[in-house]
């Protein structure tokens, strides 16, 4: 299982789950040259470590593990794994 971030964080793109996370696998970091470009930050499900560090600290709630993703949101899944492609 992999966390999935979805719709309530564009625009929003609070690093609240970038300074928590133990792996470093949310990007992009406001360090990043395209971290303005982005409309979402993503988590990269090969480094992501299922803590779940991520999921309550996250302003906007916008952090799902996949399985309980909102079906209206099911396509954040194919979105986050091409950020990483």
């Amino acid at each position: 299982m992999t966390y999935i971030i979805a719709e309530p964080c564009i625009n929003t793109k609070d690093t609240a789950c970038v300074e928590v996370c133990p792996v470093d696998c949310i990007h992009p970091t406001r360090e990043e040259p395209n971290f303005d470009e982005e409309e979402l930050l993503y988590i990269d499900p090969d480094e992501c470590i299922d803590c779940g560090a991520c999921e309550p600290v996250c302003p906007p709630n916008a952090i799902f593990p996949e399985d309980e993703l909102p079906e209206e949101w099911e396509d954040f899944i194919e979105r986050n794994a091409a950020y990483y492609q």
